[in-house]
C-alpha cells in the first residue's frame, strides 16, 4: 500500500469540526499534515474532536473560531495560521448553510444572499486572503458541492443554487491560478448521512430508503468523502484542474424508474 507523507504541509478546512470536513481533516492529519479547522462559536466539542485525532496517533488540530461570511474573521484566521506556518498547502472550502425552503413563499432575497455568503463566496474570499497573507495560493483548492443542482431535494432550493454557483466560480478560479501552480477542483457528493443532512431532511428519510429496497451502503458516510477530498490533494491527481467530480456510489444509475419497477416485481 502506498503511504502518502504530507509532513511539513498545512491544510485549512472551513467547517472542519464535523461531517465531511472532519473526515477530511483526519485523513490529512494521518498523513502528517498540520490541520487548521474553522468553526462558528460554540459549534465544536473540542475534547471529543481531539480524541478523534489522538486515536489515529495524529497531532491535535488547531481550531479557529470564525464565521466564514465575515471578512474580519477571515483576516484573523490568516493571522493565526501565519504565526505557525509560512504557507497553506491545501484549502478545503467546506462550509455550507442555507435557509430551508418548504414552499415558494419561503423564497426571500435576503436568505439567498446569506446562503451565497456562506456556501459560495468563501471559496473565492479565502483563496484571495491566503495569497495576500502568505504570498502564494494553496497547492490544491477543493470546493465541497452536492448533486443538488441536478437533482430535486425538498427544501434544498437555496443550497442547490449556492452549489451551482460554487461550481461555476471554481472553474474560473482554476483558470486564474493555474499558472501559479495551483489546482482547483470541486467534489460533488450525493446523499451523505451527516448531521446537516438530517437537519434538512430528517432521519426518517433513511428509513424510507430501506423500505424502498435500497441497501444502506447506497448512501455515503463522511469517511469515504474525506478520502475523496484527500485523494484530490495527495499528488496523484494533479492532472485534474477545474473539474467537477461526482462521488455518489453510482446511486443515480441504480435508483431510476426501471430499477424501482424491477424491485416492485420481486416484492
Amino acid at each position: 500500500m502506498v503511504q502518502i507523507d504530507l509532513e511539513g504541509t498545512a491544510v485549512l478546512i472551513t467547517g472542519g469540526t464535523k461531517g465531511i470536513g472532519l473526515a477530511s481533516a483526519l485523513k490529512f492529519a494521518e498523513a502528517g499534515s498540520s490541520v487548521y479547522l474553522t468553526c462558528k462559536w460554540g459549534s465544536a466539542e473540542e475534547d471529543d474532536l481531539f480524541g478523534e485525532f489522538s486515536r489515529i496517533g495524529a497531532k491535535k488540530p488547531v481550531i479557529l473560531k470564525a464565521d466564514v461570511s465575515v471578512d474580519e474573521d477571515t483576516d484573523l484566521v490568516m493571522t493565526e495560521i501565519g504565526k505557525r506556518e509560512k504557507k497553506i498547502d491545501f484549502f478545503i472550502s467546506n462550509v455550507g448553510f442555507a435557509a430551508k425552503t418548504d414552499e415558494l413563499s419561503d423564497y426571500k432575497k435576503r436568505s439567498l444572499f446569506k446562503t451565497l455568503e456562506y456556501s459560495t463566496w468563501p471559496l473565492i474570499s479565502y483563496t484571495i486572503k491566503m495569497k495576500e497573507a502568505f504570498g502564494s495560493y494553496p497547492r490544491h483548492i477543493v470546493g465541497i458541492s452536492s448533486d443538488g443542482p441536478d437533482h430535486f431535494y425538498t427544501g434544498y432550493d437555496f443550497v442547490a443554487a449556492s452549489k451551482a454557483l460554487l461550481e461555476f466560480f471554481a472553474k474560473y478560479l482554476a483558470a486564474r491560478v493555474f499558472e501559479e501552480g495551483s489546482r482547483v477542483n470541486v467534489l460533488r457528493f450525493g446523499m451523505v448521512n451527516t448531521e446537516s443532512f438530517n437537519a434538512i431532511f430528517g432521519k426518517e428519510f433513511f428509513t424510507f430508503l430501506e423500505k424502498e429496497g435500497l441497501p444502506p451502503e447506497t448512501v455515503l458516510t463522511p469517511e469515504p468523502c474525506g478520502k475523496a477530498v484527500f485523494a484530490l490533494c495527495c499528488g496523484f491527481l494533479d492532472a485534474m484542474n477545474g473539474q467537477i467530480v461526482t462521488v455518489d456510489n453510482g446511486l443515480p444509475f441504480r435508483d431510476n424508474t426501471m430499477m424501482r419497477y424491477l424491485r416492485s416485481r420481486t416484492k
